[in-house]
């Protein structure tokens, strides 16, 4: 058996004004993928693996993933990572079948669904040889998107861990779709609800139940797959919503049922799954009293989300309150990082620092700081891979030490600081520009965490936010919303 491997990957805020151009992606064509995946906590490694375990033949096309989230992909870029992929695919016609390995949450600055269009495309070449797609359980999905997924799979945890562990059973579902033994029939649910907030946390909270019947449902021997997606709320596009996909071996009823099941669950606890946030001013205080490390999350400039990083609000908030413990904070402002390698390690310089991207919600600080050491931004991550962040200085400003970057980067591993020689357990407090996917390596020294209510482009306050596209009514931004929650089964 021979099956084609892709890779398609973004995750927008359509509230950060700065888009996410073509450069902004690492791009693998063929073999360079395997070099680039094997072995790291990937769902293209846990497919790689699995396909190897069946003696199955891969062959790797493309692999578009953004270094990190962002704003909306302008219409030439992702015209043209399409196109580029497409052409990868058109050169093997031949092969039994595919899996397609998406984030889910990309949307361009014209196209609303470009992995819907990438996937038809797809389709139409490989005609009716087997589909498998996975996805971030944060992805937005399309009709398409189910339609011409022959199994649909999804993440199983937040924050998410369970990459590899997705590719695997994505890859075992096409392996068993190839030998013929299965015959998937699916149901959906469109739940209009969207949700933030700790109860998502898949170990503790409420949403991990459902996860949990989920898993349970693919331990039975007709359970192919069982999803509850629900969405990047940040990127506002009709299909912005909460998806329940149930995929059965040859049983529909079975199929709706736990569709509709899930999507009750999820409906009948709107309002527990949103996100109770903290005042900065208050948040101050928490880590002025708290002995050992505080964390504050600042989801409202989540870069994994999509903001723009570049948010002083926090820094403002520390300055100005006279904070003297030592804070260390993340912050994207390529001028900064400038300024900082012209003048060099040893030196102190007056710079304005933030306000550089999101210009509408953020106003420089202007202060003085001392250049502390100077990088080139190359790291890795926990999951195994390599990211960079363009250019990085470690500035200090009174009690701040201040992570300065060219570039956007995830926040949320420790390895982004301590690549920098900064060891968060070295200080009092610690921003994570994160919603929760900190909690995976910050839980276990952490003293204290505190979600801030701060401005941002992903804030979890939604109502805040400027939305233009999503289908209404919708809960929260509709607190009258309501839903009919019946499944719809795939022809």
């Amino acid at each position: 058996m021979r099956v084609l491997i892709a890779a398609f990957k973004q995750e927008t805020s359509s509230f950060n004004p700065h888009p996410t151009t073509r450069d902004l992606f690492s791009i693998h064509r063929g073999d360079e993928i395997l070099d680039a995946y094997s072995g790291t906590n990937t769902e293209i490694a846990g497919a790689l693996d699995t396909f190897a375990e069946h003696d199955v033949e891969v062959i790797p096309t493309y692999s578009a993933q953004s270094i990190t989230s962002g704003g909306p992909v302008p219409k030439v870029d992702l015209d043209q990572i399409t196109d580029e992929l497409i052409a990868e695919v058109e050169r093997h016609p031949d092969v039994d079948g595919a899996y397609i390995n998406f984030h889910g949450a990309m949307a361009g600055e014209e196209e609303f669904d470009p992995e819907g269009r990438v996937l038809e495309r797809v389709r139409k070449i490989l005609g009716d040889k087997p589909i498998v797609t996975s996805f971030d359980l944060h992805a937005i999905i399309s009709d398409r998107l189910i339609e011409d997924s022959d199994i649909l799979v999804a993440f199983h945890t937040y924050p998410h861990t369970d990459m590899y562990e997705t590719g695997k059973r994505a890859a075992s579902n096409l392996v068993h779709l190839l030998e013929g033994g299965i015959k998937p029939t699916v149901a959906s649910v469109r739940v209009p609800l969207l949700v933030r907030g700790d109860e998502l946390l898949t170990a503790t909270g409420l949403f991990g139940q459902a996860i949990r019947t989920c898993q349970e449902f693919e331990a039975t021997s007709d359970g192919l797959s069982a999803a509850v997606i629900i969405g990047n709320p940040f990127t506002d596009v009709p299909n912005l919503r909460t998806n329940t996909i149930v995929t059965t071996d040859n049983d529909p009823r079975r199929a709706r049922e736990v569709a509709e099941s899930l999507a009750r669950f999820m409906w009948n606890r709107r309002e527990r799954m949103q996100a109770p946030l903290t005042s900065l001013d208050d948040a101050i205080e928490i880590a002025n009293e708290t002995d050992g490390l505080v964390v504050f999350s600042d989801a409202a400039d989540a870069t994994s989300s999509g903001a723009s990083g570049d948010s002083n609000a926090i820094l403002r908030g520390l300055l100005e309150s006279g904070f003297s413990k030592r804070a260390l904070l993340p912050l994207v402002d390529a001028p900064a990082v400038a300024k900082a390698f012209e003048a060099g390690v040893g030196n102190t310089i007056q710079v304005a620092l933030g306000g550089t991207v999101d210009t509408e919600r953020f106003s420089p600080v202007d202060c003085e700081a001392y250049v502390q050491s100077l990088h080139d931004g190359v790291f890795t991550v926990e999951q195994g891979t390599t990211e960079r962040a363009g250019k990085t200085a470690v500035l200090t400003a009174e009690s701040c030490t201040i992570m300065v970057t060219e570039n956007p980067v995830s926040i949320m591993g420790r390895k982004v600081f301590e690549a920098r020689g900064l060891n968060p357990v070295d200080f009092d407090l610690c921003i994570c520009k994160s919603p929760n996917g900190f909690r995976t390596y910050f839980q276990d020294i952490a003293a204290a965490i505190v979600p801030v209510d701060v401005p941002g482009s992903t804030s979890a306050n939604l109502k805040s936010l400027p939305f233009e596209h999503v289908t209404r009514p919708v809960y929260p931004l509709d607190g009258d919303a309501t839903a009919e929650l019946v499944a719809e089964a795939k022809a």
